[in-house]
């Protein structure tokens, strides 16, 4: 078996290089190396999301498939990206039940996506950083584009009142609905609907 190195979510961006895209930053959990992925727009979604603790008022594709876990014994135990090429990433997730082990292959968002929401540590190969990883050295923290996602509530009133006013404007209201109830939470203030 290959050597793993696990992985922790950094955070999600939008892509520079690629329009219509996101940019989920990974980082090695005892070192330096980052890993940038390029996903889609309902991957990046369903990642931030999740990252940011927002529950959806309707489950997501990928709230479906952990309630499925659930339903059917299922255990998520991890997530290994495995290669790299021609520009994708390949993974596989390692699944167990009472009575089976399974792998099977996945998008890397979708098993990013699922890894969040089980508490599955996510691993890759060394061979897999040494082509896609890129090294942070000390005092260099600060020009990572990409910021580590902090919930709602540990977001200033400003803050807050910012986030509500962008959702708002890009006619996210579920999101909006949300932040309102951090703002509500925030101010003690909140009542019952």
């Amino acid at each position: 078996m290959e050597n793993k190195i696990e992985m922790d979510v950094m955070g999600i961006t939008y892509s520079q290089i690629q329009q219509g895209a996101y940019a989920l930053l990974l980082k090695q959990h005892d070192g330096d190396m980052r890993v940038p992925i390029v996903v889609g727009v309902s991957e990046a979604q369903s990642i931030a999301m999740r990252l940011e603790h927002v529950i959806p008022p309707r489950p997501l594709s990928h709230d479906l498939v952990v309630s499925m876990f659930h339903a059917f014994g299922i255990s998520l135990d991890e997530v290994l990206i495995y290669n790299f090429s021609e520009g994708v990433f390949m993974s596989r997730l390692k699944l167990s039940s009472a009575d089976r082990d399974l792998e099977l292959e996945s998008r890397t968002s979708d098993a990013i996506a699922l890894a969040l929401r089980t508490g599955a540590p996510i691993f890759t190969t060394q061979e897999v950083l040494d082509k896609t990883g890129f090294l942070i050295k000390d005092g260099e923290q600060g020009k990572v584009a990409v910021k580590p996602k902090r919930s709602l509530n540990d977001l200033t009133l400003e803050e807050l009142q910012t986030k509500l006013n962008r959702a708002v404007e890009l006619e996210k209201y579920e999101l909006a609905a949300s932040i309102q109830r951090a703002i509500n939470n925030k101010l003690g203030n909140e009542t019952n609907q």
